[in-house]
């Protein structure tokens, strides 16, 4: 008896101890290994996502949970982390809009019964939804650009339109606008309690899933939405790139990139023989089922969590969508490696770069407006700025995928200004081709904003490997 109590008072004891020692882990009181300036060498080495919860290998179903960032609870957010003698003075955000219904049809299948009209009763939900129905619901009372005027200001269909904005891409962006909100008005107070139009600055392309996403992210942002200080721009270019889109030689990367997309397809057994397949469920040519591009649906469906179409054929399965998704992360990867892509990105993405440190420069010359900056886009957009960085980590846009430039300045020395960049809350500034190498050269915590200055107006066509010195000569060279 004694024996027998001894043991299940030892047994008592090392569960306590196993329970205490998660329990300071879980909260960090267990000091991490830290690199120089407080960061985990771990952390310096990845970028997305949290390595607890990331797989040991790469899963298309857990890259597809990721890609349909399905809001459930509040996530962690390293934006607004500065030295405390920093003091923010500008932020910009370029963000994806939020979930949305397929932009294709699979042929012969019956659509996704996804319901477009918001309800406050029906998941996911948000604290401000009921409210930002109404609020938009009652009309803007004033004009945006044109053709924005014309667009709904909230997605209301039974039965959603192609490419239209869910309830979850609404919820998505007032939890975006929220999580800002607290971090920059409340915390910094980056914008005074009586400010003024012109300290915004909001564009959005023609799509009314971005006007509409911009609009929630804003929602939840402000503390008091009026519409008398809101006025969105219209930008005719997924790439943002306003009066200087014409570049034949981005056009030629494109064309390259392109065709090494289609030759790794080709190389891809497994899903063509998977195309065939669901080509035979659907009763069409395969090169028909292809062009629906397919993956586009099942995405719909795997994120609201709706069976994959059948036909008297059979069915599309998760296996088909494993083998699809599979491949569009074997295609990033190589895409990494061939460079293509970054030579296109680098000139599609220098205009809105060069527009973005345009505005940094003037707020670190002390002008007051546009210290906000909002721009909402797609998934075509926020890819090539992440490559042109030298992201090349950084996963593919998810939906209501977020990217944000802060500006600081030095309240020791207010003549110096550093930049911030954070991706999906993390900051990735020192994995940037404009910042990497900054903690070999300098002791200063943050990154200068001299340094992405230089790297845009100048070292991206270095790294362009060109002999080019300005935009519009890399744009027009010979012999790409």
């Amino acid at each position: 008896m004694l024996f027998r109590n001894r043991f299940l008072l030892l047994l008592a004891l090392a569960a306590l101890l196993a329970f205490l020692s998660l329990s300071l882990q879980f909260f960090h009181l267990i000091p991490m290994s830290a690199a120089r300036n407080g960061a985990s060498s771990k952390s310096r080495k990845r970028i997305m996502p949290d390595p607890v919860t990331e797989p040991p290998v790469t899963d298309p179903v857990y890259e597809a949970l990721l890609y349909c960032n399905i809001p459930r609870v509040a996530e962690r957010s390293m934006e607004g982390h500065a030295p405390h003698h920093f003091k923010l003075v500008s932020v910009q955000v370029l963000i994806r809009h939020g979930d949305r219904y397929p932009l294709y049809a699979i042929p012969k299948t019956k659509r996704p019964e996804i319901d477009c009209t918001l309800m406050a009763n029906r998941k996911p939900y948000h604290p401000k939804l009921e409210a930002f129905v109404n609020h938009m619901s009652k009309g803007s009372g004033s004009s945006f650009e044109s053709p924005l005027n014309s667009m709904p200001l909230y997605p209301n269909h039974a039965l959603c339109e192609m490419g239209e904005l869910t309830q979850t891409g609404v919820v998505q962006h007032l939890q975006n606008g929220q999580l800002l909100g607290d971090i920059y008005l409340k915390k910094h107070k980056l914008l005074p309690s009586d400010w003024s139009p012109d300290q915004l600055y909001l564009e959005t392309t023609g799509r009314s899933r971005t006007l509409q996403s911009g609009l929630a992210l804003l929602y939840g942002f402000l503390p008091d939405f009026d519409w008398k200080k809101i006025y969105f721009r219209h930008q005719p270019s997924v790439l943002f790139c306003s009066g200087n889109c014409y570049c034949p030689v981005r056009n030629q990367y494109l064309e390259k990139e392109q065709r090494r997309q289609y030759l790794l397809r080709l190389k891809n057994s497994q899903l063509e023989q998977t195309y065939g397949e669901m080509a035979k469920i659907v009763n069409v040519p395969t090169k028909l089922l292809r062009a629906a591009n397919p993956i586009d649906s099942m995405l719909c469906h795997f994120c609201h969590n709706v069976s994959f179409p059948c036909t008297s054929s059979g069915c599309f399965d998760m296996e088909h969508f494993k083998v699809i998704k599979m491949h569009q992360i074997e295609d990033e990867k190589e895409r990494r490696k061939k460079r293509l892509y970054l030579g296109y990105s680098l000139l599609g993405a220098h205009p809105i770069l060069n527009q973005t440190i345009d505005r940094m420069q003037r707020i670190a010359e002390g002008r007051k407006d546009e210290v906000f900056a909002l721009y909402s886009a797609h998934d075509v957009t926020l890819s090539p700025v992440l490559s042109a960085l030298g992201l090349s980590e950084a996963r593919f846009p998810r939906f209501a995928a977020r990217l944000i430039f802060e500006l600081w300045q030095d309240r020791e020395k207010p003549s110096e200004h550093s930049v911030r960049i954070l991706y999906n809350g993390v900051d990735v500034t020192f994995h940037t081709f404009f910042c990497q190498d900054h903690h070999k050269r300098s002791s200063k915590p943050m990154c200068p904003l001299e340094n992405l200055v230089r790297f845009v107006k100048r070292d991206m066509f270095v790294t362009l490997d060109s002999s080019s010195t300005n935009y519009h000569d890399a744009c027009h060279r010979e012999g790409v």
